[in-house]
């Protein structure tokens, strides 16, 4: 303890990475307060984590899964018995410091908005947050009484909506935090904070204050409000109900006392917990939890090898990206291209994205001479020996298998023996790229998406001959770098592209049907996409979609649709947002897209007759069954060795709706057998629509993706 007057708590699951609120946890905190609570020689407590740069990082949520069934009532009770526990710490007959070192989220953030004081370290690592709306929930333990009336309605409103964290700097202008100082200074800080309520008794009149309603002014209150829904409406189109349910109950509980506004929070978080959304959400989480975990193979004896540097062949959109992805966690890159001229432009584009600040959104010049140094870019035919010093070659060429082959046969000779040799390709076999190669244990496929700066997802992909090694090593590496990897064995378009052209291609077989346009975009975004699939056509590249979409009709021809209408357009010059012209027009000044007049003239030699009317349900059955067909099969075909894979891959390679929990999920609330009820109208469109033996099967036992 620091002082003999003074208690301190310290929270540390020593089994476990992180401090989280498990029942067991709570249980002890209660107890811990039941002796400190009789104590009379105390002056005060300070609550401190015994992981350095990790405070808590919420609440159990697989004890928050395992009761998703609960009756509303059971919710409730929940709730209340979570806020007496944490209001005793604004009740002690003692000052209560908690001391932030580190992630303080969810039911951690909760627990120390209870306390009377909260110290946070200058961590770069320290944050403050209510990320529940991201689960489809709202803060049940208090956050929505305790916060409005600390730091003011509007931003507690912004940080319980928003679900975002903030730092210790924001923390302390909002008055979240009274201090903030050097880690090392925590606890001699949290002492002298004691010994100074104790002198002049502010934390008891806070106490008071923050029992009651909040004080307002009608008008700005109704401001507030109609400002908050308009902007939270906007962001959630209404498919996220957890921020729109938080801004009603902390709207009409900021007029009441806090012991009724806790009522209020605890029946509002019982209409969401259990919710579709909830469950969904939850779903996500745990997905991500697992590939952070996960190792690539099930085998445990297998250790990654230690990647230092990079080589990146191709100076293009994705080669550049791929570099800068690198060089922004500080791992040194040898860039190379064929063409001088691409290359400069490509180093160019490097440094002006590691040179980007989040913050000011603006270049930093610091940043630039900071990072510059880990870029050397080297021409071709000068490159292999610049290569071959480096852990992993990643190539990010032309989407065709004879140039890359090329390339590695020429590079092969010139790599160390442990370097992993790695192509970029989005959808040819990595067994037939390492057909010629002396190593093909040594490689595989590094599949990263675009733009790489904000897409997280990279698939690996296993060849026949890859070895456990080269997989671990290559998930190892992504994760290194800040991206999160599914593995994925070896087939035309792997998987997230594998079930992305189905969804694609229907697209535009509606189109040749009768469908507008319109109709197809509005219901891909009403389900959730982050933009319809003409829209991603455009987006992608049209010279893209056809070259790829070669070799998934070559793979699939009895499922595949080869339309003549990508290489019409494609032969007209549009190729989507690059050449300003694709579905749309993007001659404009924001170069948004815009219906464009031309298109029927381009297009209407291959509509169908008679044309068809079609239903928004059938349209979004069109679009989305064959995607879950395709998802069967690569079950079927082991193309990943969890069926959460799918999920995981879909949601952050796709945008697929997190609010649906990933495709197989969303699958599973509907139920196979009556998928394959809904499919039957469908039959004479052929295989394409035609239920698998894995949804057939599921069919007759009701079974479910996720049993």
């Amino acid at each position: 303890m620091p002082q003999d007057d003074i208690a301190q708590l310290t929270i540390n699951m020593p089994d476990k990475g992180a401090n989280i609120l498990s029942q067991s946890v709570l249980e002890e905190l209660a107890g811990q307060l039941d002796g400190l609570e009789k104590r009379k020689d105390l002056a005060g407590l300070i609550i401190c984590s015994g992981k350095p740069g990790m405070f808590i990082a919420g609440a159990d949520l697989r004890e928050f899964a395992a009761s998703l069934d609960a009756p509303k009532e059971d919710v409730v009770a929940i709730c209340r018995r979570g806020q007496t526990l944490f209001s005793r710490l604004s009740n002690c007959p003692f000052v209560t410091v908690v001391a932030i070192d580190g992630i303080c989220v969810g039911g951690g953030a909760e627990l120390a908005i209870w306390c009377d004081r909260r110290i946070m370290s200058d961590n770069e690592k320290t944050e403050f947050g209510f990320p529940e709306v991201k689960l489809g929930l709202f803060p049940g333990w208090g956050g929505t009484v305790r916060a409005p009336r600390i730091v003011g309605l509007s931003n507690a409103l912004e940080m319980i909506t928003g679900g975002e964290s903030i730092d210790p700097k924001i923390a302390a202008t909002m008055g979240l935090t009274s201090d903030v100082v050097p880690a090392d200074r925590l606890l001699d800080a949290a002492v002298d904070m004691i010994r100074a309520e104790k002198s002049s008794g502010e934390y008891l009149r806070d106490r008071d204050r923050w029992s009651k309603p909040i004080e307002s002014n009608e008008t700005e209150l109704g401001f507030l409000g109609i400002t908050a829904s308009a902007y939270i409406q906007q962001q959630t189109k209404g498919q996220y109900p957890a921020p729109m349910a938080a801004l009603e109950v902390m709207m009409e509980s900021a007029c009441v006392d806090a012991e009724q506004a806790l009522q209020m929070e605890a029946e509002g978080m019982a209409q969401l917990f259990g919710s579709p959304v909830n469950a969904a959400l939850l779903n996500v989480f745990f997905l991500q939890d697992r590939i952070k975990k996960d190792r690539g193979v099930d085998r445990k004896d297998v250790q990654p090898l230690a990647i230092t540097s990079v080589g990146v062949i191709g100076a293009g959109i994705m080669g550049a990206g791929i570099a800068a992805a690198n060089i922004k966690r500080r791992m040194p890159v040898v860039l190379t291209d064929a063409a001088p001229e691409s290359l400069n432009k490509g180093a160019q584009n490097v440094l002006e994205e590691v040179a980007f600040d989040r913050k000011t959104k603006s270049a930093n010049a610091e940043r630039a001479i900071q990072f510059g140094p880990l870029l050397n870019i080297s021409v071709a035919e000068a490159a292999n020996a610049e290569l071959a010093t480096t852990d992993v070659v990643i190539e990010a060429v032309v989407e065709n298998a004879n140039v890359k082959k090329k390339i590695f046969a020429e590079l092969e000779p010139h790599l160390h023996e442990r370097t992993i040799l790695a192509s970029n390709t989005s959808t040819i076999p990595i067994t037939g790229l390492a057909k010629d190669l002396k190593h093909p244990e040594r490689f595989c496929g590094i599949h990263f998406f675009n733009p790489v700066r904000r897409m997280k997802l990279v698939e690996v992909i296993r060849g026949e001959k890859t070895s456990d090694e080269t997989v671990v090593t290559a998930v190892a590496y992504a994760k290194q770098i800040g991206k999160l990897p599914i593995v994925v064995n070896d087939g035309p378009g792997f998987l997230v592209n594998r079930l992305l052209f189905p969804y694609m291609n229907e697209s535009v077989e509606l189109l040749c049907e009768g469908a507008a346009i319109k109709d197809i975009e509005r219901v891909a975004k009403k389900f959730g996409m982050p933009m319809g699939p003409i829209e991603l056509f455009d987006m992608v590249g049209l010279d893209t979609a056809v070259y790829a979409g070669r070799t998934m009709v070559e793979a699939f021809p009895d499922r595949f649709v080869a339309s003549p209408v990508l290489p019409s357009l494609l032969k007209s010059g549009r190729l989507g947002q690059k050449s300003g012209a694709g579905f749309y027009s993007y001659d404009n000044r924001k170069k948004r897209p815009e219906p464009d007049p031309k298109l029927p003239g381009l297009i209407e030699i291959y509509m169908r007759e008679p044309k068809q009317e079609f239903t928004h349900e059938q349209i979004e059955q069109c679009l989305f069954f064959p995607m879950l067909l395709e998802a069967t099969r690569a079950l079927e075909d082991n193309i990943v060795r969890d069926a959460r894979d799918v999920d995981f891959g879909l949601i952050f390679g796709l945008g697929f709706p997190p609010f649906k929990g990933g495709l197989l999920h969303w699958a599973d609330t509907i139920g196979a057998a009556k998928i394959v009820e809904m499919l039957k109208p469908y039959e004479e469109l052929g295989e394409r629509m035609k239920p698998t033996n894995l949804l057939q099967e599921m069919a007759k036992t009701g079974k479910k993706f996720y049993d």
